[in-house]
């Protein structure tokens, strides 16, 4: 049996025969993953009707400079479920809910982490994701066998900066791929 690599801090990238219509050009961050499943954020579908200080009112939490953060769609499971990803340094507040994704990479589902951004004293860079995407154990490695996604390497500018409808071609293009040179087929040798 071979053993399952961990995907967790990679990115997925939708090829272009995803069948989902919700993960079309989609670039999806690994957040956990092992042999029970896996869980995971998108990072270019933005919402752009939510912003970042009228969730923190909804919330109750109130702050003199509430931080400017990104709300994006983080995917179909939960949709009322909030998840912030963020940069995680030496100086980063500690919260009992942190996951640590990557080196200075974190996600955390707190209500803390707000009270802290609220307040000026939260992470940064950061983005709010709502929702998130799940797999149960050997789902996601079948659908990456069957050519729904391809696996690649995270990196700051990606998931906290650029235009979000530029992440998918951009995700490719830091693979090595020329996204017009992909096809909707896919194929085993």
């Amino acid at each position: 049996m071979q053993e399952q690599t961990d995907l967790t801090g990679k990115i997925l990238i939708a090829m272009p025969a995803m069948a989902d219509p919700r993960f079309s050009r989609s670039v999806v961050l690994i957040c956990e993953h092992s042999e029970q499943g896996a869980m995971g954020l998108v990072l270019n579908r933005p919402l752009p009707e939510l912003h970042f200080s009228a969730l923190l009112a909804q919330l109750g939490i109130e702050g003199a400079a509430p931080a400017v953060v990104p709300v994006r769609f983080g995917g179909p499971v939960e949709p009322s479920r909030g998840f912030l990803l963020h940069a995680q340094t030496s100086a980063t507040p500690a919260h009992d809910g942190r996951i640590a994704i990557a080196p200075g990479l974190a996600v955390t589902a707190t209500r803390d982490v707000l009270e802290d951004l609220a307040r000026g004293a939260g992470p940064a860079p950061a983005v709010l994701a709502l929702g998130y995407c799940g797999w149960h154990g050997g789902q996601l490695e079948a659908e990456i066998l069957d050519n729904g996604w391809l696996v690649g390497d995270a990196s700051d500018s990606l998931i906290f900066g650029g235009a979000d409808d530029a992440k998918w071609a951009v995700a490719l293009q830091d693979q090595g791929i020329d996204p017009s040179m992909l096809s909707g087929a896919a194929g085993r040798a």
